[in-house]
């Protein structure tokens, strides 16, 4: 079972890794796009042209595995109460993600797959601001669980 454990808790900080990758680079890219972009580069980069498309391929599935892997884990630890709280803490917060990119995030990206090419729409910025602290809200709760899922990871007693 230890061996079994091992692999599983490295299989899940992998995952739960590549699931905070792509929303750290949200973060990183945010605040020239925020500062120094112009309205027209920031829809042309966001909203045309695909720049996106793998965050949701590939990356939507990873979230969900970064909720059920720790969650699998917990269950696992489910007797070795330190270990076992930490890594469902993560579980949780991968879950929170989620949800405050199903709140925050989504509804702006419905209103940018209605944009099409031409002026730029009256509540462009208001949309903007959305979907760049939607993302660094989304981080946060990722990189939160990602700490905690380490902390539970080093917290299994090791034979």
């Amino acid at each position: 079972m230890r061996g079994f454990l091992f692999f599983w808790s490295v299989l899940t900080i992998t995952i739960a890794a590549l699931s905070l990758g792509p929303s750290f680079a949200h973060v990183l890219e945010s605040l020239p796009r925020l500062t120094k972009w112009s309205p027209a580069l920031w829809r042309e980069a966001t909203v045309f042209n695909g720049q996106f498309l793998l965050f949701a391929v590939i990356g939507a599935p990873l979230d969900i595995a970064a909720i059920i892997c720790p969650a699998w884990l917990a269950w696992m630890l489910r007797d070795d109460r330190p270990a076992f709280r930490f890594v469902l803490a993560a579980a949780l917060l991968y879950a929170l993600a989620l949800v405050l990119w199903t709140v925050l995030v989504k509804p702006a990206n419905d209103i940018l797959a209605t944009w099409t090419p031409g002026p730029i729409p009256g509540n462009f910025d208001a949309i903007r601001l959305r979907w760049e602290t939607g993302h660094m809200a989304v981080t946060a709760a990722k990189a939160l669980g990602f700490i905690s899922l380490v902390l539970g990871s080093l917290s299994i007693p090791r034979d």
